[in-house]
Protein backbone atom coordinates (compact mmCIF):
# COMPACT_ATOMS: atom_id res chain seq x y z
CA UNK A 1 0.00 0.00 0.00
CA UNK A 2 1.58 3.45 -0.88
CA UNK A 3 2.14 5.37 2.35
CA UNK A 4 -0.40 8.08 1.23
CA UNK A 5 -2.94 5.67 1.35
CA UNK A 6 -2.18 4.43 4.81
CA UNK A 7 -2.15 7.87 6.00
CA UNK A 8 -5.47 8.70 5.36
CA UNK A 9 -6.25 5.60 6.79
CA UNK A 10 -4.29 6.26 10.10
CA UNK A 11 -5.73 10.05 10.50
CA UNK A 12 -9.21 8.51 10.27
CA UNK A 13 -8.87 5.45 12.69
CA UNK A 14 -6.34 6.92 15.05
CA UNK A 15 -5.92 9.74 17.53
CA UNK A 16 -5.05 12.75 16.21
CA UNK A 17 -2.58 13.61 18.74
CA UNK A 18 -0.27 11.05 17.79
CA UNK A 19 3.15 12.16 16.22
CA UNK A 20 4.42 11.17 13.14
CA UNK A 21 7.74 12.30 11.94
CA UNK A 22 8.14 14.35 8.33
CA UNK A 23 5.85 16.37 6.08
CA UNK A 24 5.36 13.12 3.92
CA UNK A 25 5.26 10.45 6.70
CA UNK A 26 6.58 6.73 5.81
CA UNK A 27 6.10 3.12 6.79
CA UNK A 28 9.38 1.07 7.52
CA UNK A 29 8.55 -2.56 6.82
CA UNK A 30 12.40 -4.03 7.01
CA UNK A 31 15.45 -3.80 9.44
CA UNK A 32 18.63 -5.11 8.73
CA UNK A 33 21.08 -4.18 11.75
CA UNK A 34 21.62 -0.65 11.82
CA UNK A 35 19.46 -0.59 8.09
CA UNK A 36 15.84 0.22 7.52
CA UNK A 37 13.57 0.07 4.52
CA UNK A 38 10.52 1.94 3.87
CA UNK A 39 7.34 0.42 2.32
CA UNK A 40 8.57 2.35 -0.90
CA UNK A 41 11.97 0.34 -1.12
CA UNK A 42 14.42 3.15 0.33
CA UNK A 43 17.23 2.23 2.47
CA UNK A 44 18.20 4.36 5.47
CA UNK A 45 20.35 4.30 8.04
CA UNK A 46 18.60 4.21 11.18
CA UNK A 47 20.20 6.53 13.35
CA UNK A 48 17.14 6.46 16.06
CA UNK A 49 16.39 3.16 16.87
CA UNK A 50 12.84 3.53 17.24
CA UNK A 51 12.88 6.33 19.94
CA UNK A 52 16.20 5.00 21.37
CA UNK A 53 14.89 1.58 21.90
CA UNK A 54 16.65 -1.15 18.58
CA UNK A 55 19.75 -1.21 20.99
CA UNK A 56 21.53 -4.68 19.21
CA UNK A 57 19.83 -3.60 16.06
CA UNK A 58 16.99 -4.88 13.27
CA UNK A 59 16.26 -8.89 13.27
CA UNK A 60 19.49 -10.41 15.33
CA UNK A 61 19.44 -13.92 14.40
CA UNK A 62 20.41 -14.42 17.86
CA UNK A 63 17.30 -12.87 19.33
CA UNK A 64 15.11 -13.58 16.80
CA UNK A 65 15.46 -17.59 17.36
CA UNK A 66 14.94 -16.94 20.86
CA UNK A 67 11.73 -15.21 20.36
CA UNK A 68 10.87 -18.19 17.42
CA UNK A 69 11.24 -21.05 19.87
CA UNK A 70 9.47 -19.48 22.91
CA UNK A 71 6.87 -18.50 20.71
CA UNK A 72 6.36 -22.02 19.82
CA UNK A 73 6.22 -23.84 22.81
CA UNK A 74 3.82 -20.73 25.03
CA UNK A 75 2.87 -16.84 24.46
CA UNK A 76 1.63 -16.38 27.85
CA UNK A 77 0.88 -17.84 31.49
CA UNK A 78 1.78 -14.56 33.41
CA UNK A 79 3.03 -14.26 36.86
CA UNK A 80 0.42 -16.51 38.61
CA UNK A 81 3.51 -18.90 37.23
CA UNK A 82 6.26 -19.50 37.50
CA UNK A 83 8.60 -18.59 33.98
CA UNK A 84 12.31 -19.57 33.82
CA UNK A 85 13.10 -17.05 31.53
CA UNK A 86 11.60 -14.23 34.10
CA UNK A 87 13.47 -15.81 36.78
CA UNK A 88 16.86 -16.07 34.42
CA UNK A 89 16.73 -12.40 33.07
CA UNK A 90 16.22 -10.97 36.97
CA UNK A 91 19.01 -12.72 38.01
CA UNK A 92 21.32 -11.39 35.16
CA UNK A 93 19.97 -8.00 35.52
CA UNK A 94 20.75 -7.67 39.06
CA UNK A 95 24.40 -9.54 38.37
CA UNK A 96 24.66 -6.10 36.31
CA UNK A 97 23.28 -4.05 39.03
CA UNK A 98 25.38 -1.21 40.06
CA UNK A 99 22.93 -1.38 43.31
CA UNK A 100 24.52 -3.41 46.61
CA UNK A 101 23.22 -5.90 48.92
CA UNK A 102 20.02 -7.54 48.28
CA UNK A 103 17.80 -6.75 45.01
CA UNK A 104 14.66 -7.74 43.29
CA UNK A 105 13.01 -7.15 40.04
CA UNK A 106 9.59 -6.65 39.28
CA UNK A 107 8.55 -6.51 35.13
CA UNK A 108 5.94 -4.47 33.60
CA UNK A 109 5.17 -3.90 29.91
CA UNK A 110 6.46 -0.38 29.18
CA UNK A 111 8.81 2.14 30.45
CA UNK A 112 5.78 4.40 31.28
CA UNK A 113 4.92 1.61 33.62
CA UNK A 114 8.11 0.98 35.02
CA UNK A 115 7.97 3.89 36.55
CA UNK A 116 4.69 4.51 37.85
CA UNK A 117 5.92 1.00 39.90
CA UNK A 118 8.70 2.59 40.85
CA UNK A 119 6.43 5.33 42.08
CA UNK A 120 4.22 3.08 43.81
CA UNK A 121 7.33 1.52 45.72
CA UNK A 122 8.60 4.62 46.89
CA UNK A 123 5.70 5.79 47.89
CA UNK A 124 4.59 2.62 50.04
CA UNK A 125 8.06 2.64 51.57
CA UNK A 126 8.87 5.90 52.12
CA UNK A 127 4.77 7.06 53.64
CA UNK A 128 4.94 9.88 51.57
CA UNK A 129 3.51 10.82 48.28
CA UNK A 130 5.98 13.55 47.39
CA UNK A 131 7.80 13.46 44.54
CA UNK A 132 10.51 15.27 43.25
CA UNK A 133 11.45 15.62 39.44
CA UNK A 134 13.59 17.81 36.93
CA UNK A 135 12.42 20.24 34.75
CA UNK A 136 12.73 19.48 30.80
CA UNK A 137 12.51 15.57 32.38
CA UNK A 138 10.48 12.74 30.62
CA UNK A 139 8.99 9.48 32.86
CA UNK A 140 6.27 8.15 30.78
CA UNK A 141 2.95 8.89 28.75
CA UNK A 142 0.55 7.44 31.27
CA UNK A 143 -1.63 9.36 33.97
CA UNK A 144 1.00 8.84 36.58
CA UNK A 145 3.95 9.89 34.61
CA UNK A 146 2.70 12.81 32.89
CA UNK A 147 2.57 14.27 36.41
CA UNK A 148 6.17 13.72 36.84
CA UNK A 149 7.25 14.89 33.91
CA UNK A 150 9.10 18.31 33.78
CA UNK A 151 7.39 19.42 29.89
CA UNK A 152 4.55 21.12 29.24
CA UNK A 153 4.52 19.94 25.78
CA UNK A 154 4.09 16.14 27.57
CA UNK A 155 1.49 16.97 30.11
CA UNK A 156 -2.62 17.44 28.61
CA UNK A 157 -3.86 17.47 31.69
CA UNK A 158 -2.39 19.34 35.01
CA UNK A 159 -3.74 16.72 37.21
CA UNK A 160 -1.63 14.04 39.00
CA UNK A 161 -1.63 11.50 41.17
CA UNK A 162 1.16 12.66 43.19
CA UNK A 163 2.53 15.61 44.91
CA UNK A 164 5.06 16.64 42.88
CA UNK A 165 7.79 19.76 42.95
CA UNK A 166 10.61 20.21 40.00
CA UNK A 167 14.03 21.64 40.58
CA UNK A 168 16.07 22.99 37.94
CA UNK A 169 17.57 20.96 35.60
CA UNK A 170 21.36 20.17 35.12
CA UNK A 171 21.02 22.24 31.59
CA UNK A 172 24.43 23.81 31.76
CA UNK A 173 24.13 25.13 27.86
CA UNK A 174 20.71 27.69 29.13
CA UNK A 175 21.19 27.27 33.06
CA UNK A 176 20.26 30.54 34.72
CA UNK A 177 22.60 29.78 37.62
CA UNK A 178 25.30 29.67 36.17
CA UNK A 179 25.08 31.84 32.87
CA UNK A 180 27.35 34.61 34.09
CA UNK A 181 29.59 32.07 35.37
CA UNK A 182 33.06 30.91 34.11
CA UNK A 183 31.86 27.44 34.88
CA UNK A 184 29.58 25.33 36.07
CA UNK A 185 29.07 26.15 40.17
CA UNK A 186 26.47 22.91 40.76
CA UNK A 187 24.09 25.48 41.70
CA UNK A 188 21.51 22.98 40.11
CA UNK A 189 22.27 20.67 42.44
CA UNK A 190 21.77 23.12 45.32
CA UNK A 191 18.57 23.66 43.90
CA UNK A 192 17.03 20.16 45.00
CA UNK A 193 17.68 21.95 48.51
CA UNK A 194 15.51 24.59 48.26
CA UNK A 195 12.76 22.90 46.60
CA UNK A 196 13.19 20.01 49.70
CA UNK A 197 12.67 23.30 51.87
CA UNK A 198 10.14 25.51 50.37
CA UNK A 199 8.49 23.07 47.71
CA UNK A 200 7.43 20.63 49.91
CA UNK A 201 6.86 19.10 53.62
CA UNK A 202 10.43 18.19 54.06
CA UNK A 203 9.17 14.10 54.17
CA UNK A 204 9.63 13.57 50.32
CA UNK A 205 9.52 9.83 48.73
CA UNK A 206 12.04 10.12 46.33
CA UNK A 207 14.17 12.12 43.76
CA UNK A 208 13.56 10.93 39.96
CA UNK A 209 15.98 11.84 37.50
CA UNK A 210 17.16 10.26 34.05
CA UNK A 211 21.31 10.45 33.83
CA UNK A 212 20.54 11.89 30.35
CA UNK A 213 17.22 13.98 29.99
CA UNK A 214 16.23 12.32 26.68
CA UNK A 215 12.78 13.78 25.36
CA UNK A 216 14.82 16.79 26.78
CA UNK A 217 17.46 16.94 24.00
CA UNK A 218 19.85 14.33 25.62
CA UNK A 219 20.82 16.84 27.98
CA UNK A 220 23.40 15.28 29.96
CA UNK A 221 24.69 16.12 33.76
CA UNK A 222 27.60 17.91 34.41
CA UNK A 223 30.32 16.41 36.63
CA UNK A 224 29.59 16.07 40.25
CA UNK A 225 25.75 17.23 40.02
CA UNK A 226 24.46 13.41 41.45
CA UNK A 227 26.99 13.39 43.94
CA UNK A 228 25.73 16.53 45.25
CA UNK A 229 21.91 16.11 45.06
CA UNK A 230 22.70 12.52 46.69
CA UNK A 231 24.13 14.09 49.62
CA UNK A 232 21.53 16.56 49.83
CA UNK A 233 19.07 12.90 49.71
CA UNK A 234 20.92 11.36 52.52
CA UNK A 235 20.55 13.78 55.22
CA UNK A 236 16.01 12.86 55.55
CA UNK A 237 16.36 9.63 53.87
CA UNK A 238 15.00 10.40 49.93
CA UNK A 239 15.22 7.75 47.64
CA UNK A 240 17.10 8.14 44.29
CA UNK A 241 15.33 6.36 40.96
CA UNK A 242 17.61 6.75 38.18
CA UNK A 243 15.22 6.20 35.44
CA UNK A 244 17.58 4.21 33.10
CA UNK A 245 14.83 4.10 29.99
CA UNK A 246 17.03 5.50 27.39
CA UNK A 247 20.58 5.23 29.34
CA UNK A 248 21.12 1.79 30.01
CA UNK A 249 22.67 -1.34 28.60
CA UNK A 250 25.98 0.63 27.59
CA UNK A 251 24.48 3.12 25.44
CA UNK A 252 26.52 5.64 27.30
CA UNK A 253 29.76 3.88 26.38
CA UNK A 254 31.92 4.59 29.24
CA UNK A 255 29.39 2.89 31.65
CA UNK A 256 26.69 -0.31 31.43
CA UNK A 257 24.21 2.06 33.59
CA UNK A 258 23.76 5.98 32.65
CA UNK A 259 24.58 6.61 36.44
CA UNK A 260 27.91 4.77 36.40
CA UNK A 261 29.07 8.12 35.09
CA UNK A 262 28.44 9.33 38.76
CA UNK A 263 29.86 8.06 41.83
CA UNK A 264 26.60 7.21 43.87
CA UNK A 265 24.54 4.30 43.98
CA UNK A 266 20.51 4.52 43.39
CA UNK A 267 18.20 2.93 45.45
CA UNK A 268 15.95 2.13 42.21
CA UNK A 269 16.84 1.73 38.56
CA UNK A 270 13.75 1.84 36.24
CA UNK A 271 14.59 0.37 32.60
CA UNK A 272 12.65 0.01 29.19
CA UNK A 273 13.25 0.64 25.32
CA UNK A 274 16.81 -1.21 24.81
CA UNK A 275 16.17 -4.21 27.26
CA UNK A 276 13.79 -5.78 24.94
CA UNK A 277 15.33 -4.61 21.91
CA UNK A 278 12.07 -3.99 20.77
CA UNK A 279 9.98 -6.42 22.87
CA UNK A 280 7.27 -4.49 24.97
CA UNK A 281 9.09 -5.08 27.96
CA UNK A 282 9.97 -2.60 31.39
CA UNK A 283 11.15 -3.31 34.72
CA UNK A 284 11.91 -1.82 37.67
CA UNK A 285 15.04 -3.23 39.85
CA UNK A 286 16.85 -2.11 43.09
CA UNK A 287 16.65 -2.13 47.30
CA UNK A 288 14.75 -6.04 47.70
CA UNK A 289 13.00 -3.69 50.89
CA UNK A 290 11.25 -1.29 49.13
CA UNK A 291 10.47 -3.89 46.06
CA UNK A 292 8.94 -5.78 48.61
CA UNK A 293 7.23 -2.97 50.58
CA UNK A 294 3.86 -3.45 48.97
CA UNK A 295 1.13 -4.39 50.89
CA UNK A 296 -1.25 -6.34 51.12
CA UNK A 297 0.99 -9.11 50.00
CA UNK A 298 -0.94 -9.80 46.75
CA UNK A 299 -0.52 -8.17 43.52
CA UNK A 300 0.16 -9.95 39.70
CA UNK A 301 1.24 -8.85 36.43
CA UNK A 302 -1.05 -9.92 33.34
CA UNK A 303 2.11 -9.72 30.70
CA UNK A 304 5.10 -8.37 33.23
CA UNK A 305 7.57 -10.68 32.30
CA UNK A 306 5.78 -12.43 29.79
CA UNK A 307 7.49 -15.70 28.81
CA UNK A 308 8.17 -14.21 25.08
CA UNK A 309 9.34 -10.75 26.46
CA UNK A 310 12.11 -11.85 28.65
CA UNK A 311 13.05 -14.70 26.33
CA UNK A 312 13.70 -12.37 23.76
CA UNK A 313 15.08 -9.76 26.20
CA UNK A 314 17.51 -12.41 27.76
CA UNK A 315 18.66 -13.19 24.53
CA UNK A 316 19.39 -9.24 23.83
CA UNK A 317 21.32 -8.97 26.74
CA UNK A 318 23.69 -11.21 26.09
CA UNK A 319 24.22 -10.60 22.82
CA UNK A 320 24.83 -7.05 23.92
CA UNK A 321 27.81 -8.19 26.89
CA UNK A 322 29.14 -11.49 24.66
CA UNK A 323 29.89 -8.79 21.24
CA UNK A 324 30.99 -5.71 23.80
CA UNK A 325 28.59 -3.21 22.56
CA UNK A 326 29.09 -1.36 25.12
CA UNK A 327 33.03 -0.45 23.61
CA UNK A 328 31.46 -0.18 20.31
CA UNK A 329 29.17 2.61 21.63
CA UNK A 330 32.50 4.36 22.82
CA UNK A 331 34.43 4.34 20.59
CA UNK A 332 32.08 4.97 17.07
CA UNK A 333 30.11 7.39 19.29
CA UNK A 334 33.87 9.32 20.57
CA UNK A 335 34.00 9.58 16.81
CA UNK A 336 31.15 10.98 15.93
CA UNK A 337 30.85 13.43 18.70
CA UNK A 338 34.23 14.37 17.38
CA UNK A 339 32.63 14.96 14.16
CA UNK A 340 29.35 16.93 15.48
CA UNK A 341 32.17 19.10 17.60
CA UNK A 342 34.07 20.20 14.45
CA UNK A 343 30.91 21.10 13.17
CA UNK A 344 29.65 22.93 15.70
CA UNK A 345 32.95 25.45 15.51
CA UNK A 346 31.80 25.65 11.83
CA UNK A 347 28.54 26.29 11.63
CA UNK A 348 26.67 28.98 13.79
CA UNK A 349 23.24 27.13 13.70
CA UNK A 350 24.52 24.64 15.98
CA UNK A 351 24.26 25.55 19.60
CA UNK A 352 25.85 22.68 21.52
CA UNK A 353 26.88 19.08 20.68
CA UNK A 354 26.33 17.17 23.98
CA UNK A 355 25.54 13.40 24.86
CA UNK A 356 27.88 10.55 25.48
CA UNK A 357 28.52 7.29 23.77
CA UNK A 358 25.77 6.83 21.00
CA UNK A 359 23.49 9.58 22.26
CA UNK A 360 24.05 12.33 21.00
CA UNK A 361 22.45 15.51 20.94
CA UNK A 362 23.02 18.53 18.80
CA UNK A 363 21.20 21.71 19.88
CA UNK A 364 19.91 23.77 16.74
CA UNK A 365 19.57 27.87 17.65
CA UNK A 366 19.38 31.07 15.50
CA UNK A 367 21.75 33.60 15.28
CA UNK A 368 20.69 35.42 18.39
CA UNK A 369 21.09 32.45 20.67
CA UNK A 370 17.46 31.48 20.84
CA UNK A 371 16.05 28.05 19.93
CA UNK A 372 15.12 27.20 16.05
CA UNK A 373 12.65 24.34 16.26
CA UNK A 374 12.46 25.18 12.52
CA UNK A 375 15.79 23.82 11.73
CA UNK A 376 15.01 21.03 13.71
CA UNK A 377 12.38 20.23 11.24
CA UNK A 378 14.46 20.88 8.18
CA UNK A 379 17.13 18.83 9.08
CA UNK A 380 15.13 16.08 9.66
CA UNK A 381 13.47 16.26 6.16
CA UNK A 382 16.78 16.68 4.87
CA UNK A 383 18.64 13.77 6.79
CA UNK A 384 15.19 11.42 5.55
CA UNK A 385 15.88 12.95 1.80
CA UNK A 386 19.62 11.32 1.84
CA UNK A 387 18.42 7.92 3.96
CA UNK A 388 19.54 8.82 7.48
CA UNK A 389 17.23 8.95 10.38
CA UNK A 390 17.31 10.51 13.68
CA UNK A 391 15.40 12.64 16.29
CA UNK A 392 14.36 15.79 17.84
CA UNK A 393 13.35 16.48 21.01
CA UNK A 394 13.76 19.62 23.61
CA UNK A 395 11.66 21.58 25.59
CA UNK A 396 11.81 23.90 22.16
CA UNK A 397 11.97 20.98 19.98
CA UNK A 398 15.31 22.01 18.34
CA UNK A 399 17.56 19.35 19.69
CA UNK A 400 18.53 16.92 17.20
CA UNK A 401 18.93 13.11 18.67
CA UNK A 402 21.20 10.61 17.43
CA UNK A 403 21.24 7.37 18.80
CA UNK A 404 21.76 4.32 16.64
CA UNK A 405 21.86 0.80 17.37
CA UNK A 406 25.03 0.07 19.24
CA UNK A 407 25.86 -2.22 16.18
CA UNK A 408 26.82 0.95 14.12
CA UNK A 409 30.06 0.45 12.53
CA UNK A 410 32.39 3.63 12.24
CA UNK A 411 31.94 3.73 8.42
CA UNK A 412 28.34 4.36 8.98
CA UNK A 413 28.60 6.76 11.40
CA UNK A 414 31.23 8.29 8.73
CA UNK A 415 28.64 8.04 6.48
CA UNK A 416 25.94 9.55 8.63
CA UNK A 417 28.29 12.51 9.60
CA UNK A 418 29.11 13.49 6.01
CA UNK A 419 25.29 13.73 5.30
CA UNK A 420 25.06 15.94 8.70
CA UNK A 421 27.44 18.18 7.45
CA UNK A 422 25.97 18.62 4.30
CA UNK A 423 22.57 18.63 5.95
CA UNK A 424 23.66 21.51 8.05
CA UNK A 425 25.06 23.79 5.36
CA UNK A 426 21.43 23.37 3.46
CA UNK A 427 19.79 24.43 6.90
CA UNK A 428 21.82 27.50 7.36
CA UNK A 429 21.28 28.39 3.35
CA UNK A 430 17.70 28.18 3.90
CA UNK A 431 17.63 29.89 7.32
CA UNK A 432 19.17 32.95 5.85
CA UNK A 433 16.98 32.64 2.60
CA UNK A 434 13.93 32.57 5.26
Amino acid sequence: MRPEELYERHKAALPEWISLYYEKPIELVRGEGFKVFDSEGNEYLDFFGGIVTTISGHAVPEIVEAVREQAGKIFHSSTLYLIEKQVELAEKLISLSPISGDQKVFFVGSGSEANEAAMLFATTYRSSSEIIALRSSYHGGSFGTMGITGQGSWRPTPRSALDVAYAMNPYHYRCPFCKHERGCTLACADDVRSVIETATTGHVAAFIAEPIQGVGGFIEAPPGYFERVKEILDETGILLISDEVQTAFGRTGDHFWGIEAFEVEPDLITMAKGLGNGLAIGAVMGRAEIIDSLSPKQHISTFGGNPISTAGALANLNYILENDLQRNAAEVGGYLKERLLKMAEEHPVVGEVRGRGLMLGVELVRPDGEPDPQAAVRFLEACRERGVLVGKGGIKANAIRISPPLTVTREAAKEAADVFEEVLSEVETKERVG
